[in-house]
Protein backbone atom coordinates (compact mmCIF):
# COMPACT_ATOMS: atom_id res chain seq x y z
CA UNK A 1 0.00 0.00 0.00
CA UNK A 2 1.56 3.98 -1.19
CA UNK A 3 0.39 6.47 0.75
CA UNK A 4 1.15 10.51 -0.79
CA UNK A 5 3.63 12.31 -0.24
CA UNK A 6 3.70 14.53 2.49
CA UNK A 7 4.61 17.32 0.16
CA UNK A 8 1.83 16.50 -2.29
CA UNK A 9 -1.20 15.88 -0.01
CA UNK A 10 -4.40 17.77 -0.61
CA UNK A 11 -4.46 20.71 2.54
CA UNK A 12 -7.41 21.66 4.34
CA UNK A 13 -7.32 25.38 4.33
CA UNK A 14 -8.94 27.92 6.58
CA UNK A 15 -9.17 30.88 4.41
CA UNK A 16 -10.50 34.09 6.77
CA UNK A 17 -12.41 37.16 5.52
CA UNK A 18 -14.05 39.48 7.25
CA UNK A 19 -15.62 41.63 4.59
CA UNK A 20 -16.32 39.22 1.78
CA UNK A 21 -18.75 40.95 -0.65
CA UNK A 22 -16.99 40.33 -4.46
CA UNK A 23 -19.19 43.73 -5.72
CA UNK A 24 -17.75 46.34 -3.01
CA UNK A 25 -14.14 45.80 -3.23
CA UNK A 26 -11.22 43.53 -4.10
CA UNK A 27 -11.30 41.30 -0.65
CA UNK A 28 -13.90 39.23 -1.77
CA UNK A 29 -13.00 38.98 -5.46
CA UNK A 30 -9.74 37.77 -3.91
CA UNK A 31 -11.43 35.54 -1.62
CA UNK A 32 -13.38 34.02 -4.61
CA UNK A 33 -11.53 33.23 -7.02
CA UNK A 34 -8.36 32.01 -5.29
CA UNK A 35 -10.69 29.68 -2.92
CA UNK A 36 -12.25 28.25 -6.58
CA UNK A 37 -8.89 27.57 -7.54
CA UNK A 38 -6.92 25.91 -4.85
CA UNK A 39 -10.68 23.70 -4.71
CA UNK A 40 -9.70 22.83 -8.68
CA UNK A 41 -5.99 21.92 -7.05
CA UNK A 42 -7.49 19.59 -5.09
CA UNK A 43 -7.11 21.47 -1.84
CA UNK A 44 -10.26 21.61 0.73
CA UNK A 45 -10.69 25.46 1.57
CA UNK A 46 -13.58 26.90 3.91
CA UNK A 47 -14.21 30.17 4.02
CA UNK A 48 -15.07 31.84 7.18
CA UNK A 49 -16.36 35.32 6.92
CA UNK A 50 -18.46 37.64 8.33
CA UNK A 51 -21.09 40.13 6.38
CA UNK A 52 -21.41 41.03 3.95
CA UNK A 53 -20.84 37.19 3.05
CA UNK A 54 -18.99 35.73 0.08
CA UNK A 55 -20.08 34.71 -2.45
CA UNK A 56 -18.18 31.35 -3.68
CA UNK A 57 -17.74 29.07 -6.46
CA UNK A 58 -19.24 25.14 -6.14
CA UNK A 59 -17.31 23.26 -4.01
CA UNK A 60 -15.90 25.91 -1.51
CA UNK A 61 -17.80 25.84 1.97
CA UNK A 62 -18.65 28.79 3.47
CA UNK A 63 -18.87 28.99 7.49
CA UNK A 64 -20.79 32.26 8.52
CA UNK A 65 -19.25 34.36 11.44
CA UNK A 66 -22.11 36.77 12.14
CA UNK A 67 -21.35 40.62 13.22
CA UNK A 68 -24.04 42.85 13.98
CA UNK A 69 -23.53 44.20 10.53
CA UNK A 70 -22.99 47.53 11.65
CA UNK A 71 -22.13 49.18 7.82
CA UNK A 72 -25.33 47.64 6.08
CA UNK A 73 -27.01 49.53 3.20
CA UNK A 74 -29.41 50.85 3.48
CA UNK A 75 -29.03 51.56 7.75
CA UNK A 76 -25.09 52.13 7.68
CA UNK A 77 -23.67 52.86 11.76
CA UNK A 78 -27.23 51.37 12.48
CA UNK A 79 -27.73 50.79 16.78
CA UNK A 80 -28.79 47.10 17.32
CA UNK A 81 -31.82 46.25 19.15
CA UNK A 82 -31.11 44.73 22.94
CA UNK A 83 -32.19 41.46 21.48
CA UNK A 84 -29.39 41.31 19.26
CA UNK A 85 -26.74 41.72 21.63
CA UNK A 86 -25.14 37.89 22.23
CA UNK A 87 -21.56 38.37 23.81
CA UNK A 88 -19.24 41.27 25.02
CA UNK A 89 -17.99 41.16 21.19
CA UNK A 90 -21.29 42.42 20.41
CA UNK A 91 -20.80 45.33 23.06
CA UNK A 92 -17.19 45.79 21.56
CA UNK A 93 -17.96 46.46 17.95
CA UNK A 94 -21.21 49.00 19.10
CA UNK A 95 -18.59 50.63 21.42
CA UNK A 96 -15.72 51.33 18.78
CA UNK A 97 -18.55 52.34 16.21
CA UNK A 98 -20.60 54.53 18.31
CA UNK A 99 -16.71 56.54 19.23
CA UNK A 100 -16.12 56.99 14.95
CA UNK A 101 -14.00 53.48 14.99
CA UNK A 102 -14.09 51.26 12.72
CA UNK A 103 -14.39 47.66 14.72
CA UNK A 104 -14.30 45.00 11.70
CA UNK A 105 -11.14 43.32 12.11
CA UNK A 106 -10.46 43.16 15.85
CA UNK A 107 -14.28 41.69 16.48
CA UNK A 108 -14.41 39.40 13.42
CA UNK A 109 -11.04 38.20 14.65
CA UNK A 110 -12.11 37.41 18.03
CA UNK A 111 -15.23 35.42 16.94
CA UNK A 112 -12.48 33.77 14.19
CA UNK A 113 -10.13 32.94 17.10
CA UNK A 114 -13.20 30.96 19.29
CA UNK A 115 -13.88 28.55 15.87
CA UNK A 116 -10.03 28.06 15.22
CA UNK A 117 -9.32 26.69 18.43
CA UNK A 118 -12.03 24.46 18.30
CA UNK A 119 -11.83 23.24 15.02
CA UNK A 120 -8.18 22.83 15.34
CA UNK A 121 -8.15 19.42 13.92
CA UNK A 122 -10.24 20.06 11.06
CA UNK A 123 -7.06 22.42 8.98
CA UNK A 124 -3.79 22.49 8.31
CA UNK A 125 -3.75 25.88 7.47
CA UNK A 126 -4.98 29.35 7.84
CA UNK A 127 -4.76 32.03 5.78
CA UNK A 128 -5.96 35.49 6.97
CA UNK A 129 -7.06 37.83 4.22
CA UNK A 130 -5.59 41.07 5.62
CA UNK A 131 -8.15 41.20 9.54
CA UNK A 132 -4.74 41.80 10.98
CA UNK A 133 -5.79 41.46 14.30
CA UNK A 134 -4.03 40.26 17.44
CA UNK A 135 -6.57 37.10 18.07
CA UNK A 136 -5.72 35.29 15.22
CA UNK A 137 -1.79 35.34 16.35
CA UNK A 138 -3.23 33.89 20.21
CA UNK A 139 -5.51 31.32 18.22
CA UNK A 140 -3.49 30.10 15.50
CA UNK A 141 -0.59 29.58 18.32
CA UNK A 142 -3.05 28.45 21.07
CA UNK A 143 -4.49 25.79 17.98
CA UNK A 144 -1.07 24.66 16.50
CA UNK A 145 -1.70 25.67 13.37
CA UNK A 146 0.51 27.42 10.61
CA UNK A 147 -0.64 31.37 9.81
CA UNK A 148 -0.26 32.73 6.64
CA UNK A 149 -1.54 36.80 5.76
CA UNK A 150 -2.38 38.28 2.86
CA UNK A 151 -2.08 42.20 2.69
CA UNK A 152 -3.08 44.10 -0.48
CA UNK A 153 -1.77 46.90 0.66
CA UNK A 154 -1.29 48.28 4.02
CA UNK A 155 -4.55 50.43 4.71
CA UNK A 156 -1.96 53.62 6.09
CA UNK A 157 -2.11 54.80 2.47
CA UNK A 158 -5.39 55.13 2.24
CA UNK A 159 -5.15 57.04 5.90
CA UNK A 160 -2.70 59.38 4.07
CA UNK A 161 -4.32 60.19 0.44
CA UNK A 162 -7.61 60.85 2.94
CA UNK A 163 -5.77 63.13 5.02
CA UNK A 164 -4.12 65.05 2.27
CA UNK A 165 -7.42 65.54 1.16
CA UNK A 166 -9.47 66.40 4.12
CA UNK A 167 -10.43 70.13 4.07
CA UNK A 168 -11.42 70.67 8.07
CA UNK A 169 -9.95 69.92 10.91
CA UNK A 170 -13.02 67.78 12.00
CA UNK A 171 -12.65 66.06 8.55
CA UNK A 172 -9.15 65.03 9.66
CA UNK A 173 -10.09 64.24 13.05
CA UNK A 174 -12.23 62.19 11.45
CA UNK A 175 -10.38 60.42 9.33
CA UNK A 176 -7.90 59.67 11.88
CA UNK A 177 -10.22 58.38 14.12
CA UNK A 178 -11.65 55.98 11.81
CA UNK A 179 -8.19 54.55 10.41
CA UNK A 180 -7.19 54.18 14.08
CA UNK A 181 -7.31 50.09 13.68
CA UNK A 182 -3.82 50.73 11.55
CA UNK A 183 -2.21 51.03 14.51
CA UNK A 184 -3.47 47.46 15.14
CA UNK A 185 -2.83 46.14 11.90
CA UNK A 186 0.84 47.44 12.47
CA UNK A 187 1.85 45.88 15.46
CA UNK A 188 0.12 42.77 14.62
CA UNK A 189 2.19 43.04 10.99
CA UNK A 190 5.53 42.92 12.46
CA UNK A 191 4.73 39.43 14.35
CA UNK A 192 3.52 37.40 11.02
CA UNK A 193 5.51 34.81 10.24
CA UNK A 194 4.53 34.58 6.80
CA UNK A 195 3.07 37.31 4.98
CA UNK A 196 1.82 37.57 1.11
CA UNK A 197 1.11 40.53 -1.41
CA UNK A 198 0.22 40.84 -4.93
CA UNK A 199 2.61 42.92 -6.52
CA UNK A 200 6.41 44.60 -5.46
CA UNK A 201 4.47 48.27 -4.58
CA UNK A 202 2.51 47.05 -2.75
CA UNK A 203 5.71 44.81 -0.52
CA UNK A 204 7.09 48.64 -0.50
CA UNK A 205 4.78 49.58 1.43
CA UNK A 206 4.59 47.03 3.68
CA UNK A 207 8.24 46.53 4.42
CA UNK A 208 7.88 50.75 5.02
CA UNK A 209 4.90 51.61 7.11
CA UNK A 210 4.41 48.14 8.83
CA UNK A 211 7.98 47.59 9.85
CA UNK A 212 7.65 43.88 8.81
CA UNK A 213 11.47 41.62 8.16
CA UNK A 214 11.86 41.60 3.75
CA UNK A 215 12.35 37.49 4.62
CA UNK A 216 8.50 37.43 5.55
CA UNK A 217 7.34 39.17 2.64
CA UNK A 218 6.16 37.44 -0.50
CA UNK A 219 5.10 38.56 -4.02
CA UNK A 220 2.36 36.42 -5.03
CA UNK A 221 0.17 38.24 -8.06
CA UNK A 222 -3.23 37.70 -8.56
CA UNK A 223 -4.87 37.56 -11.89
CA UNK A 224 -8.16 37.91 -14.31
CA UNK A 225 -10.70 35.65 -14.25
CA UNK A 226 -10.39 34.52 -17.91
CA UNK A 227 -13.18 32.58 -18.00
CA UNK A 228 -15.41 35.10 -17.84
CA UNK A 229 -13.09 37.89 -19.56
CA UNK A 230 -11.92 37.33 -22.69
CA UNK A 231 -12.82 39.06 -26.13
CA UNK A 232 -16.21 38.42 -27.74
CA UNK A 233 -16.79 39.37 -30.95
CA UNK A 234 -20.28 39.30 -30.87
CA UNK A 235 -20.18 42.46 -28.11
CA UNK A 236 -20.30 45.34 -29.85
CA UNK A 237 -18.38 48.71 -29.25
CA UNK A 238 -20.20 51.74 -28.46
CA UNK A 239 -18.51 54.86 -30.13
CA UNK A 240 -17.23 57.25 -27.73
CA UNK A 241 -17.35 54.97 -24.39
CA UNK A 242 -15.36 54.86 -21.40
CA UNK A 243 -15.48 52.20 -18.73
CA UNK A 244 -13.99 52.72 -15.28
CA UNK A 245 -14.40 50.67 -12.17
CA UNK A 246 -14.89 53.00 -8.65
CA UNK A 247 -16.53 51.25 -5.65
CA UNK A 248 -15.88 54.46 -3.43
CA UNK A 249 -15.84 58.31 -3.92
CA UNK A 250 -12.55 58.23 -2.21
CA UNK A 251 -9.49 60.37 -3.01
CA UNK A 252 -7.54 57.17 -3.84
CA UNK A 253 -9.23 55.62 -6.91
CA UNK A 254 -9.08 59.34 -8.45
CA UNK A 255 -12.34 59.24 -9.76
CA UNK A 256 -12.71 63.19 -9.71
CA UNK A 257 -9.62 63.54 -12.29
CA UNK A 258 -11.13 61.00 -14.57
CA UNK A 259 -14.36 63.30 -14.54
CA UNK A 260 -12.40 66.44 -15.19
CA UNK A 261 -10.69 65.06 -18.02
CA UNK A 262 -14.15 63.62 -19.60
CA UNK A 263 -14.91 67.19 -19.50
CA UNK A 264 -11.98 68.61 -21.27
CA UNK A 265 -12.18 65.67 -23.73
CA UNK A 266 -15.73 66.33 -24.82
CA UNK A 267 -14.95 69.95 -26.12
CA UNK A 268 -12.87 68.02 -28.95
CA UNK A 269 -14.75 64.61 -28.87
CA UNK A 270 -18.72 64.99 -28.26
CA UNK A 271 -19.64 61.82 -27.88
CA UNK A 272 -17.35 60.77 -25.16
CA UNK A 273 -19.17 59.13 -22.13
CA UNK A 274 -18.19 57.82 -19.29
CA UNK A 275 -19.29 54.53 -17.43
CA UNK A 276 -18.31 53.74 -14.13
CA UNK A 277 -19.12 50.73 -12.21
CA UNK A 278 -19.67 51.92 -8.62
CA UNK A 279 -22.56 53.91 -6.73
CA UNK A 280 -22.87 57.48 -8.14
CA UNK A 281 -22.27 59.96 -4.84
CA UNK A 282 -24.49 62.41 -3.70
CA UNK A 283 -22.07 64.52 -2.29
CA UNK A 284 -18.61 64.50 -1.85
CA UNK A 285 -15.57 65.64 -4.58
CA UNK A 286 -17.14 63.59 -7.65
CA UNK A 287 -20.88 64.39 -7.46
CA UNK A 288 -19.38 68.47 -7.02
CA UNK A 289 -16.99 67.70 -10.28
CA UNK A 290 -20.31 66.43 -12.42
CA UNK A 291 -22.15 69.58 -10.73
CA UNK A 292 -19.25 72.55 -11.52
CA UNK A 293 -18.40 70.91 -15.44
CA UNK A 294 -22.19 70.27 -16.09
CA UNK A 295 -21.51 66.30 -17.34
CA UNK A 296 -23.63 64.58 -15.23
CA UNK A 297 -25.50 63.16 -18.30
CA UNK A 298 -22.50 62.02 -19.67
CA UNK A 299 -21.60 60.25 -17.20
CA UNK A 300 -23.49 56.70 -16.11
CA UNK A 301 -23.16 54.70 -12.56
CA UNK A 302 -23.75 50.99 -13.05
CA UNK A 303 -24.36 48.83 -9.70
CA UNK A 304 -24.99 45.48 -8.84
CA UNK A 305 -23.37 44.55 -11.61
CA UNK A 306 -22.65 40.78 -12.05
CA UNK A 307 -19.43 39.31 -13.51
CA UNK A 308 -21.18 38.56 -17.05
CA UNK A 309 -22.58 41.69 -17.19
CA UNK A 310 -19.37 43.29 -16.21
CA UNK A 311 -17.45 41.72 -19.06
CA UNK A 312 -19.70 43.19 -21.39
CA UNK A 313 -19.92 46.46 -20.27
CA UNK A 314 -15.66 46.32 -20.63
CA UNK A 315 -15.69 44.83 -24.09
CA UNK A 316 -18.37 47.18 -24.84
CA UNK A 317 -16.53 50.38 -24.21
CA UNK A 318 -13.77 51.81 -26.97
CA UNK A 319 -11.28 52.11 -23.78
CA UNK A 320 -11.52 51.36 -20.47
CA UNK A 321 -9.52 54.13 -17.83
CA UNK A 322 -8.13 52.91 -14.53
CA UNK A 323 -7.56 56.87 -12.85
CA UNK A 324 -6.41 55.69 -9.33
CA UNK A 325 -3.86 57.16 -7.37
CA UNK A 326 -2.68 54.62 -5.38
CA UNK A 327 -3.46 50.56 -6.77
CA UNK A 328 -1.82 47.12 -4.82
CA UNK A 329 -2.57 45.53 -7.59
CA UNK A 330 -5.59 47.05 -9.90
CA UNK A 331 -7.85 43.95 -10.97
CA UNK A 332 -10.10 46.25 -13.37
CA UNK A 333 -7.14 47.03 -15.47
CA UNK A 334 -6.18 42.66 -15.28
CA UNK A 335 -9.77 42.47 -16.37
CA UNK A 336 -9.85 45.02 -18.92
CA UNK A 337 -6.67 43.78 -20.48
CA UNK A 338 -8.13 40.13 -20.51
CA UNK A 339 -11.33 40.82 -22.21
CA UNK A 340 -9.54 43.06 -24.81
CA UNK A 341 -10.27 46.38 -24.39
CA UNK A 342 -7.49 48.77 -24.34
CA UNK A 343 -6.30 50.12 -21.16
CA UNK A 344 -5.55 54.22 -19.94
CA UNK A 345 -4.08 53.81 -17.03
CA UNK A 346 -1.88 56.06 -14.13
CA UNK A 347 1.44 54.73 -13.04
CA UNK A 348 -0.28 54.87 -8.86
CA UNK A 349 1.74 52.13 -7.11
CA UNK A 350 1.37 48.86 -8.77
CA UNK A 351 -0.87 49.92 -11.63
CA UNK A 352 2.55 49.58 -13.96
CA UNK A 353 3.38 45.80 -13.04
CA UNK A 354 -0.32 44.90 -13.93
CA UNK A 355 -0.61 47.47 -17.00
CA UNK A 356 3.11 47.00 -18.53
CA UNK A 357 5.34 50.00 -20.36
CA UNK A 358 3.49 52.96 -21.64
CA UNK A 359 2.78 52.59 -25.62
CA UNK A 360 3.21 48.43 -25.54
CA UNK A 361 0.49 47.17 -23.56
CA UNK A 362 -1.15 50.51 -22.23
CA UNK A 363 -1.11 54.62 -22.34
CA UNK A 364 0.12 55.61 -19.12
CA UNK A 365 -0.02 59.14 -17.41
CA UNK A 366 0.91 60.77 -14.55
CA UNK A 367 -1.52 59.66 -11.23
CA UNK A 368 -3.81 62.99 -10.69
CA UNK A 369 -2.82 64.66 -14.12
CA UNK A 370 -6.62 65.43 -15.65
CA UNK A 371 -4.83 66.86 -18.94
CA UNK A 372 -2.59 63.87 -19.43
CA UNK A 373 -5.48 61.86 -18.75
CA UNK A 374 -7.66 63.61 -21.11
CA UNK A 375 -4.85 64.00 -23.98
CA UNK A 376 -4.13 59.98 -23.73
CA UNK A 377 -8.14 58.74 -23.86
CA UNK A 378 -8.83 61.19 -26.58
CA UNK A 379 -5.20 59.84 -28.77
CA UNK A 380 -7.10 56.15 -27.77
CA UNK A 381 -10.57 57.25 -29.15
CA UNK A 382 -9.38 58.53 -32.66
CA UNK A 383 -6.83 56.05 -33.28
CA UNK A 384 -8.08 52.10 -34.61
CA UNK A 385 -4.90 50.84 -34.97
CA UNK A 386 -3.23 51.93 -31.40
CA UNK A 387 -6.41 50.76 -29.82
CA UNK A 388 -6.04 47.33 -31.73
CA UNK A 389 -2.46 46.42 -30.94
CA UNK A 390 -3.24 47.42 -27.24
CA UNK A 391 -5.64 45.72 -27.02
CA UNK A 392 -4.01 42.38 -28.09
CA UNK A 393 -0.61 43.12 -26.31
CA UNK A 394 -2.52 43.95 -22.67
CA UNK A 395 -4.27 40.05 -23.24
CA UNK A 396 -1.16 38.26 -23.86
CA UNK A 397 0.10 39.62 -20.70
CA UNK A 398 -2.36 38.90 -18.64
CA UNK A 399 -2.55 35.32 -20.13
CA UNK A 400 1.23 35.28 -19.00
CA UNK A 401 1.36 36.53 -15.91
CA UNK A 402 -2.29 37.81 -13.83
CA UNK A 403 -4.45 34.21 -13.71
CA UNK A 404 -6.15 32.77 -10.90
CA UNK A 405 -4.85 29.55 -11.56
CA UNK A 406 -1.21 30.57 -11.45
CA UNK A 407 -2.15 32.22 -8.09
CA UNK A 408 -3.82 29.33 -6.33
CA UNK A 409 -0.27 27.54 -7.04
CA UNK A 410 2.09 29.63 -5.80
CA UNK A 411 0.12 30.19 -2.89
CA UNK A 412 -0.06 26.62 -1.89
CA UNK A 413 3.80 26.78 -2.17
CA UNK A 414 3.73 29.03 0.54
CA UNK A 415 1.33 26.97 2.67
CA UNK A 416 3.29 24.03 2.07
CA UNK A 417 6.35 26.48 3.31
CA UNK A 418 4.60 27.76 6.79
CA UNK A 419 3.36 23.96 8.01
CA UNK A 420 7.04 22.66 7.65
CA UNK A 421 8.03 25.88 9.43
CA UNK A 422 5.61 25.42 11.79
CA UNK A 423 6.52 22.83 14.61
CA UNK A 424 3.29 20.61 15.72
CA UNK A 425 1.53 20.28 18.92
CA UNK A 426 2.83 17.60 21.77
CA UNK A 427 -0.28 15.39 22.14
Amino acid sequence: MTTQPAEDRPLRVALLSYKGNPYSGGQGVYVRHLSRELTALGHRVEVIGAQPYPVLDEGVVLRRLPSLDLYRQPDPFRTPRRDEYRDWIDVLEVAVMKTGGFPEPRTFALRARRELIARRRDFDVVHDNQTLAPGLLGATRRAGLPLVTTIHHPITVDRRLELAAATTRARRWSVRRWYAFTRMQRRVARRLPAVLTVSEASRREILDDFAVPPGRVHVVPIGADTRVFHPDPAVPRVPGRIVTTSSADAPLKGLVHLVEALAKLRTEHPAAHLVVVGKRPAEGPVADALERFGIGGAVTFRTGVGDSDLADLVRGAQVACVPSLYEGFCLPAAEAMAAGTPLVATTGGAIPEVAGPDGETCLAVPPGDAGALAAALGRMLTDDALRARLAAAGRERVLARFTWRQAARATAEHYRAALAATPRPQP
